[in-house]
């Protein structure tokens, strides 16, 4: 690794810390928050958040579920926004909160840059946000991510981290010759039908989230342990067997944006390992790229991928944020409209790469080099770390907290910290079917926690993850530590959350 500070990690830390302290905290009863502050926490809702009640009571009618966003905090019901800016974000009620959601965490220079918002005001004057045909854009931003990420010698810009995934396997199967893909259980790569497997906890296979999907599907898809490398080359093995493996994907920090973290040298290991079994290797920097650094998570780890799957910052958070880049040799595979033979990968999407869109992430790309945002970031990232661990200490919790530069985990319930991964299907079915009570209760004490947290002005990706941005000043992060401080000072531990 480049020991010079071009990334939001400061330092890495291996996992066999935060694995036990994982371990303990899953095998305790839940702490939440006390009954009495729960009742609090429900009544500021009603009384402070009307107007979010009345807007997602009625969106029930015509949305299912009442949100159309997986990110949204949903419990008591979903907040409606009105404003972002910077470091905060302002719902319809007038409430202030300080925004470590950041959208899922594509806007790392804060919500609603000024210097890329006026821009793309400018483009909206003169050209409209598509045309359905090429436009500059396009070009400065495959150059600019070129010039960060030199393994990405072509780029093409698509409209999600999903569709990128898509594309991806196929250049993978198309360029080996062979079908099968190995994914690292709980890790995230979209949700294609192949993909929603093994999501959130490691070996819960097609058993959690898979509803509504054949069961060929995900006939070619196999998931190991994370940070395992025996058991991946065991399945490449193993695959050996059943026509070969053409891609091992993993997302780079760990699986789920690093709620599974690994070793340092697990990327470059598994990457030995993929080429070594004839299969690609392909990085999902969906979170990582341009998070963790302008060189993404393949220039920290000092790791060269077949291929990178981008989302997120890729747009600078304005919508149509994904794309696949990587070796000419790879990436060339995609078709550029109509496949015309059987060895072109057939992409498209027609709001894929419009120009408000390309524009909107180059720009956010020089405004990163020129702030230096990654790394103030996660400075900011390390602060919340260094805060929060404190807080836990205090109250005597016993909650985990670490984080990778500005993705900071807060883990109070360890709702996602089983793991059930086993070659055995059997051994995994029973693993899930025996642990659900306990995984579910500890679910909803997750639910419970981010309500409060929400209720004191800060939103978090599902009450465990917290995204930092370079808005985020010594002034937010301290100001967040003291809305953290009044959250902890009611947690109670419960007689809830272990197997009876």
């Amino acid at each position: 690794m480049d020991t010079e500070q071009k990334y939001s990690i400061s330092q890495w830390e291996e996992p066999e810390r935060i694995y036990a302290d994982l371990k303990k905290l899953t095998s305790q009863p839940i702490y939440e928050i006390s009954e009495e502050e729960h009742k609090r926490v429900l009544e500021h809702f009603d009384t402070k958040c009307a107007g979010s009640k009345r807007i997602a009571t009625e969106a029930k009618n015509f949305i299912p579920g009442g949100v159309q966003h997986n990110l949204a905090f949903n419990y008591p019901f979903p907040i409606a926004m009105a404003k972002a800016e910077g470091a905060y974000m302002y719902d319809v009620d007038g409430n202030e909160y300080i925004d470590f959601l950041q959208a899922g965490g594509p806007t790392i220079l804060g919500s609603n840059y000024p210097a890329v918002r006026e821009e793309v005001k400018k483009l909206l004057d003169e050209c409209g946000p598509v045309t359905g045909l090429l436009h500059e854009a396009e070009l400065l931003l495959a150059k600019e991510i070129n010039k960060h990420m030199p393994s990405v010698e072509m780029f093409r810009m698509l409209g999600s981290g999903t569709e990128a995934v898509m594309a991806s396997l196929r250049i993978a199967r198309i360029a080996t010759g062979k079908k099968r893909i190995i994914k690292v259980g709980g890790a995230y790569h979209g949700w294609s039908d192949q993909m929603v497997y093994g999501l959130k906890i490691p070996g819960t296979r097609q058993f959690l989230e898979s509803h509504g999907i054949p069961g060929s599907g995900y006939r070619l898809t196999d998931e190991v342990r994370p940070n395992d490398l025996k058991m991946l080359e065991r399945m490449l093995k193993i695959n050996r067997l059943k026509g070969g493996t053409a891609a091992v994907i993993v997302e780079p920090v760990g699986a789920e944006s690093g709620t599974r973290p690994i070793s340092f040298d697990y990327n470059k290991k598994a990457l030995e390992l993929a080429h070594k079994y004839g299969a690609l290797f392909i990085f999902d920097e969906v979170v990582t790229g341009f998070r963790l650094g302008l060189g993404g998570a393949q220039g920290y780890f000092g790791v060269t991928p077949d291929l990178t799957v981008f989302g997120k910052v890729i747009a600078g958070g304005y919508p149509a944020a994904g794309g696949v880049g990587g070796l000419k040799k790879y990436a060339g595979l995609m078709a550029a409209g109509v496949a015309t033979g059987k060895h072109r990968a057939y992409v498209g999407g027609t709001l894929a790469a419009n120009p408000l869109s390309s524009l909107a992430g180059y720009l956010t790309i020089k405004e990163i080099e020129k702030t230096n945002a990654c790394v103030k970031a996660g400075q900011a990232g390390d602060r919340l770390t260094a805060g929060l661990k404190k807080l836990v200490e205090k109250y005597n919790l016993p909650y985990v907290v670490y984080n990778q530069g500005s993705i900071v985990h807060l883990e109070c319930t360890g709702a996602m910290s089983f793991d059930y991964s086993s070659f055995c299907l059997l051994k995994s079915v029973l693993g899930v079917l025996k642990n659900k009570p306990m995984v579910m209760e500890r679910k909803v004490a997750m639910e419970h926690m981010g309500a409060a947290y929400m209720a004191n002005g800060i939103v978090t990706l599902a009450g465990s993850r917290l995204y930092t941005s370079l808005a985020d000043t010594d002034e937010v992060i301290d100001e967040a530590l003291r809305r953290f401080e009044k959250v902890f000072a009611t947690v109670v531990k419960t007689d809830k959350g272990l197997v009876k």
